[in-house]
């Protein structure tokens, strides 16, 4: 382990950009693709921040194959796809995220039309990655001025990914298993690979599971909307449909789905796991501490600095100079007038804040960020932490302690230079932090 590092900002952003692409979304879906006796696809549906780096990668296997895509905005489709779509192979669809537009409606709608024109023995291979819960929009019982409004409010009352997708399979005619079922329905078999961006890599939770059965329920969704305090008419109007029986419920297991095959191909973990394989190179000790941590954003930075506090106390889990590593998905519950940021740059503003007045952050750098290159509402993919990052806030009158309680972080680290731009990345495995504690 060196005594020093020379540029610690410098080796977290690579570290960064190295397990991006040691976990590269085409080289992951080529690799499964190419393994023997895998199902000529008749039909790919590429889904997800993830969606056009897995197509271009199944292309490049299946050339022939019919397409079509739903990506988010900002994502360009590479040469090869673009051509294909010229050639009228298929079609790509950009739309917003996190909160659906007509766009993905258009999409979506026309994702089904396709799906219900495949014949008996032919086959559909799905590519999902996180986001396309949004992408992937066709309201069911409500309008998407409604499904719009009751997304963004449970975003801003902080609610985790399970909560948001449940209610979302309830409110959908291809979410919850919907959309294989619709294949199913034409005795087409469906193959779904998934790059994950939940804790515990569910895959009935990633994408809100369009292949995958549902375990959830109208009640469960109702449940959510009650924990939340959400009112929504239309909405619970529905849901007590769903539970009276007088609308059908999400699919749920059954030997209907004995010819569809779901996998998970990448995850948090994989990231994690390339992140300290990169330091490893440089002679960095590094610590995963796991790739579960949810909860609130500023609770896990709370954590984070009492795994420091104890690492200077008592060399627990390791002496310093090491790398703590952690992933996972935190949440920002949102006040009524939140300012410009997300859960990474949260989590990096109250990790300075937790180990200021102990002085402890004089020998911390470190990087926190999303896989995806977007960072909640801001344009950044997260923040770097530097020993003199509160010292140089206040040098530009900033007041830290306020920017945190107006969820105004990324205004702060961009205030000082230190945001990680990127722009999308084409990936999404949940979240990446990297402490390095000299």
């Amino acid at each position: 382990m060196p005594a020093s590092i020379p540029d610690p900002r410098a080796l977290l952003e690579a570290t960064y950009h190295a397990a991006l692409q040691a976990t590269d979304a085409g080289d992951l879906v080529r690799a499964r693709l190419l393994q023997p006796g895998f199902p000529v696809p008749t039909l790919i549906a590429a889904i997800g921040k993830a969606s056009l780096p897995m197509l271009d990668a199944a292309l490049s296997v299946y050339p022939a194959a019919r397409f079509l895509a739903l990506a988010p905005d900002g994502l360009t489709p590479s040469p090869a796809v673009q051509l294909a779509v010229q050639h009228g192979q298929g079609e790509v669809h950009v739309a917003r995220h996190p909160v659906p537009d007509e766009r993905g409606v258009r999409g979506a709608a026309r994702l089904l039309e396709w799906v219900g024109q495949l014949q008996a023995g032919q086959h559909l291979l799905v590519l999902g990655s996180g986001g396309g819960s949004a992408l992937l929009c066709a309201p069911w019982g409500v309008t998407l001025a409604q499904k719009q409004a009751l997304t963004q409010e449970l975003l801003a009352s902080g609610a985790g990914i399970h909560d948001l997708n449940t209610v979302r399979k309830h409110l959908s005619r291809v979410k919850g298993g919907r959309l294989a079922q619709a294949a199913l329905k034409r005795g087409a078999s469906v193959t779904a690979l998934l790059l994950s961006d939940v804790i515990g890599d569910d895959p009935s939770v990633i994408a809100s599971g369009p292949t995958v059965p549902d375990p959830t329920t109208f009640a469960d969704a109702l449940a959510v909307l009650d924990r939340f305090g959400l009112e929504h008419p239309a909405v619970r109007a529905h849901l007590h449909q769903g539970i009276r029986g007088e609308i059908p419920e999400t699919p749920k297991p059954s030997s209907a789905f004995a010819t569809v095959q779901t996998e998970v191909i990448g995850s948090n973990g994989l990231l994690l796991n390339a992140a300290a394989a990169h330091l490893k190179l440089f002679g960095v000790r590094a610590v995963i501490l796991g790739d579960s941590f949810g909860g609130e954003a500023r609770e896990l930075a709370a954590t984070h600095a009492n795994i420091i506090r104890g690492i200077y106390t008592s060399g627990t889990p390791a002496p310093p100079p090491v790398a703590l590593i952690s992933g996972g998905e935190t949440t920002v519950t949102l006040g009524s007038a939140p300012g410009i940021g997300g859960r990474n740059q949260e989590f990096a503003l109250a990790l300075l804040l937790e180990l200021e007045l102990e002085d402890l952050g004089q020998t911390l750098w470190g990087l926190s960020a999303g896989s995806d290159g977007i960072d909640g509402v801001s344009t950044a993919a997260g923040a770097f932490l530097t020993p003199d990052s509160l010292m140089r806030a206040r040098a530009l009158g900033l007041d830290p302690a306020v920017a945190l309680h107006c969820h105004d972080s990324g205004s702060f680290f961009a205030a000082l230079g230190d945001a990680l731009m990127t722009g999308p990345t084409g990936q999404n495995l949940n979240d990446l932090r990297v402490l390095l504690v000299l």
